[in-house]
């Protein structure tokens, strides 16, 4: 490897990237890493974190407005979005020391600046500056897509939401994806009056239909407004500064800010990668094997650029396999089945493994096991808000194909059941374990 001036040069540091690094560098090889914006990738500086610090900071709504059920009385308070939004970027700021000192600890070097492929062991820096690796990983994930429409430069994505000014009065959202009804709820919960405008009729394509019929009438409740097949065809910007949104066929929506949250593409134009021969799929994905490799022998990617399972851990295990398979001597791959996943919406769903219709598709005939509760924290809320839980069973086996949940704190309880899940214990184990009450939790195994 002492042709080359790194052993491996990683392409972005965000999460998959920084633990390849890490995990290559703790194997002995010279690692160097570039990233053009700032270290920790989407899901630390713009992605899952600071928007959970968000749904974390409009909780405080939802407890200020019942509090008078617990015997609270509140006199005055009110909410300031900058210091919320300053909060959030100081512990932005905060990560991103953190997993730049991860890099340095491990002395793998970092470079402040864009990388492109040129050629099967090149890279050229935005410099200009040219570097030679034995192993070249891309690692650079997903950007927002931003649909082509009149007036789409007075819209913002989840890339910009985090640094508004102000907090705008109306919000317009397209999109009925996770990130558009989290959002949703998010700026529902701190006053904004929003909208949310589909394409389509439905929410949350992929989860099941049960979790999201009972979202949809909850967050209606709550006063978010939706257009469904009513995409956004033009947003004219007012002489007042205010936003016109032409959606559908129905009435202009007036908007002080309009996000687009309708999905995220690998990050791949412009990357060079047709220098090295390495071939992209649909929606310019890099297709890889099982161990990350792309059709270029010496270039692997991990992570959302490969548009398997867009989800940071994802990203991070696979890293971490890519690693321990070129540069450990340890031949390991990813299993993509039974992931958890989690929608922090207002309120929360969660699920792993087979929905009913994937269940039934699959197994032919399936049983389901449910339990539609009130749960006791929503006792104080003027709001009688009900929990929905649901376990999708193989009645030849009985074993647990699946557990859907909605309510308070659903991804908190899920991640233990995810574990059960993907251990393959039956409804039978779950009938053995004995409640823990009072919680929502014990729905899981109270289910008869």
């Amino acid at each position: 490897m002492t042709d080359f001036d790194y052993d491996l040069f990683v392409i972005g540091a965000g999460s998959g990237g920084v633990r390849a690094s890490r995990i290559a560098a703790s194997h002995g090889a010279r690692v160097a890493v570039a990233e053009e914006f700032r270290i920790g990738g989407t899901c630390v500086i713009r992605g899952c974190v600071p928007k959970k610090l968000l749904v974390y900071g409009s909780h405080f709504a939802h407890g200020l407005h019942d509090a008078a059920q617990y015997g609270w009385t509140i006199d005055g308070a009110r909410f300031d979005w900058a210091t919320l939004r300053d909060f959030v970027a100081r512990d932005v700021d905060r990560l991103e020391k953190a997993y730049t000192s991860t890099l340095d600890s491990n002395k793998v070097e970092h470079f402040a600046e864009r990388a492109v492929v040129a050629g099967p062991n090149a890279v050229r820096l935005a410099s200009g500056r040219e570097i030679s690796a034995k192993v070249i990983l891309i690692a650079v994930g997903a950007w927002p897509v931003m649909p082509e429409i009149d007036g789409a430069e007075h819209c913002i994505t989840s890339n910009e939401v985090f640094h508004l000014p102000e907090l705008p009065t109306r919000v317009v959202i397209q999109g009925a994806g996770y990130i558009a009804l989290e959002f949703a709820g998010i700026f529902n919960a701190l006053g904004s009056h929003v909208t949310v405008v589909n394409r389509s009729d439905r929410i949350l394509r992929g989860y099941d239909e049960d979790l999201t019929d009972r979202l949809l009438p909850i967050m209606q409740a709550r006063g978010i407004e939706f257009g469904f097949n009513r995409p956004i065809r033009k947003v004219e910007k007012r002489a007042d500064g205010s936003l016109l949104v032409h959606a559908g066929g129905g009435d202009p929506i007036p908007a002080d800010a309009v996000m687009v949250a309708t999905g995220r593409k690998p990050k791949t134009d412009g990357l060079g990668l047709e220098s090295a021969g390495v071939a992209l799929g649909h929606n310019g994905a890099i297709p890889v094997n099982e161990f990350g490799q792309t059709s270029c022998p010496s270039i692997y990617a991990v992570g959302d650029v490969t548009d398997r399972v867009q989800l940071t851990p994802v990203a991070i295990r696979e890293g971490h396999a890519f690693a321990d398979t070129v540069f450990g001597a340890n031949l390991r791959s990813v299993s993509y089945d039974h992931i958890p996943s989690a929608v922090f919406s207002q309120p929360p769903l969660a699920a792993v493994g087979l929905t009913e219709a994937q269940a039934r598709a699959v197994h032919g005939q399936v049983k389901v096991f449910s339990s539609d509760f009130r749960p006791m924290q929503n006792m104080f809320s003027v709001v009688a808000e009900r929990g929905y839980y649901k376990l999708v069973v193989d009645p030849l086996t009985d074993v647990v194909l699946g557990v859907h949940m909605i309510g308070p704190d659903a991804p908190e309880i899920l991640q233990a059941a995810a574990i059960a899940v993907k251990a393959g214990l039956t409804k039978a184990d779950f009938d053995a374990t004995v409640a823990l009450h009072p919680s929502m939790a014990e729905e899981l195994v109270l289910m008869r």
